[in-house]
């Protein structure tokens, strides 16, 4: 390899390493790129997720409204009364009912994953912080196993 092709190599890595490095970069023009999360953070809006899921589930169930002694909401029944009187409203009503149980445990199964999600990550954060405390704690001396002991619960 001649001198000049050696330097245009060279120059070559030197630009892709230049052009790696400024997309890793990007996105934290804006500040320092950090992610903060706070506790309280995680624990309001598992909260309200729950909440959520709470009224939702009360609230929203349609198909079993006015249950007879059988389990069939009113909406179901007037959907089956439509169908014996041969009405095609009786079968779309039907569908609807469905369609709108299922969307609705859709939301309930995504409200009850956001909170414990966000209830796992909040504990899991809290270890994580007593864990790193202990850590510099530990950097001026040893830790005691007993003071070791209290971050193993």
């Amino acid at each position: 390899m001649a001198w000049d092709e050696w330097e245009q190599s060279k120059g070559a890595a030197t630009q892709r390493q230049t052009a790696r490095m400024q997309l890793n970069e990007a996105g934290t023009a804006g500040g320092d790129g950090d992610l903060v999360v706070r506790q309280d953070d995680l624990g309001a809006v598992g909260h309200e997720a729950f909440v959520l899921h709470g009224e939702l589930a009360k609230k929203a169930d349609i198909a079993g409204v006015r249950a007879d002694k059988d389990g069939a909401g009113s909406t179901m029944r007037a959907a089956a009364a439509l169908k014996s009187h041969h009405f095609t409203l009786g079968s779309e009503l039907e569908t609807t009912v469905e369609m709108w149980t299922s969307q609705v445990k859709s939301v309930l199964q995504a409200c009850g994953h956001i909170s414990n999600h966000l209830d796992y990550s909040k504990k899991m954060h809290a270890n994580d912080d007593a864990l790193i405390a202990a850590d510099v704690r530990g950097r001026t001396g040893p830790l005691p196993v007993s003071a070791l002991n209290d971050y193993f619960k």
